[in-house]
């Protein structure tokens, strides 16, 4: 469609854009809502919403139309990791939440790995109308299994008494029956647990989006047909997706053995921050096999980090601020991926001479800000005096 339509990548970095701008916006104001109505209401709302979308965008005539379809997609899908983080807070136990964050984070792992043999099986067969229009109504169809099998632990009709006891043993403070305050965003961005946070997904969020959204340009740009760059495009996605479940379950091994849950997460979160660095030998290569290798470490390192970064909102607060305060997070990165892809846009056009070369600059730093940001969050998420107030959990 780039190349039918004419646009440069600072045009298509722009319709992203579009899609993050409301991303970003969306995911404070949708957490704060999930916090309010429900995970259950909340996410029926939202997936209609954008399923519906998707659809009409095979209605689009332009850039002006696409970009306004994006615009509304992206503010219907940044409900899902706030609500998908909330829900994990409401049926798991810490020791458990890991791997849970990382079956929901890894959805969009498998999405993204079986979507170019979906989308360009439709797309060459016919056209890209359908291929906007298929996966639209397939998330309809998802609405029919949440509304059947999701509850929250208090209210499900399937429940039993030993069960929903299991599930709030470790819950410190927490009881279904206390009548709290929900915290303003002001009090919540007073604490350093807040930012340490929203660094962990703003330092890394955009990097997975640059794969998912630009590792096809990049490899043209190193001289690969997409046809038969297709193989090695799945690869990221499945290294992402082993990433999450990895991340998920060495944590909570961790746990298990006795580390305390601040150490356990910290240390995935080290891993996965050295990791994300593999990004930048690809530079000097032009095999596609090395280069989806290299890739797939660098993602399966950043899934690694991104399950600690999703399930850190449901470690540190109580339910009432969890889908806030991973709003919060899904916000930073949003604007620093629309950022990013400025950037990338600009930088990838002027330096089109350099053919093979042009995205150098790009991918050394797309590999340093995860370890940049790993920094950070050891920094920020500790035990302090909010910690004693009890405005925060103890990790």
């Amino acid at each position: 469609m780039k190349l039918d339509y004419h646009w440069s990548n600072s045009d298509y970095a722009n319709l992203v854009i579009a899609f993050r701008l409301a991303y970003s916006v969306g995911q404070t104001l949708f957490g704060r809502l999930m916090d309010r109505i429900g995970t259950r209401r909340g996410l029926t709302f939202t997936v209609a919403w954008y399923s519906i979308v998707s659809a009409l965008t095979s209605l689009a005539n332009g850039f002006a139309s696409f970009a306004m379809f994006r615009f509304f997609l992206g503010a219907g899908e940044s409900a899902n990791w706030p609500a998908a983080t909330k829900a994990v807070s409401e049926w798991f136990p810490k020791r458990e939440r890991a791997l849970a964050t990382a079956f929901f984070d890894s959805g969009s792992s498998i999405g993204g790995a079986i979507a170019p043999f979906l989308v360009l099986w439709v797309y060459f067969r016919w056209g890209w109308r359908p291929a906007f229009a298929i996966p639209g109504v397939l998330g309809l169809f998802w609405l029919i299994a949440w509304r059947w099998l999701y509850y929250p632990p208090e209210s499900h009709p399937r429940i039993s008494a030993a069960e929903l006891q299991l599930i709030v043993t470790d819950k410190e403070f927490e009881s279904f029956s206390a009548n709290r305050i929900q915290p303003r965003w002001r009090d919540l961005l007073r604490l350093p647990q807040t930012w340490g946070t929203i660094v962990a997904k703003t330092f890394t969020d955009p990097v997975f989006f640059f794969v998912a959204d630009w590792f096809p340009i990049y490899l043209v740009a190193k001289g690969i047909e997409l046809k038969s760059g297709l193989i090695a495009i799945w690869i990221p996605f499945i290294a992402a997706d082993l990433g999450n479940f990895f991340g998920g379950g060495m944590s909570g091994y961790l746990i298990k053995r006795g580390w305390s849950l601040g150490a356990a997460r910290k240390a995935v979160i080290i891993f996965g921050g050295i990791g994300v660095t593999m990004l930048i030998p690809t530079i000097f290569t032009a095999n596609l096999y090395l280069m989806a290798f290299l890739f797939g470490l660098a993602t399966f390192s950043y899934s690694a980090f991104s399950t600690m970064a999703n399930v850190l909102p449901s470690d540190l607060f109580r339910s009432e601020s969890v889908a806030s305060v991973s709003g919060l997070s899904g916000t930073g990165a949003g604007l620093g991926t629309i950022v990013a892809f400025k950037l990338i846009g600009y930088f990838s056009d002027s330096r089109q001479a350099m053919a093979g070369h042009s995205f150098d600059p790009i991918m050394i730093v797309a590999g340093m800000v995860p370890f940049v940001g790993m920094i950070l969050v050891l920094l920020l998420v500790r035990n302090t005096k909010a910690t004693d107030k009890g405005l925060v959990r103890r990790i």
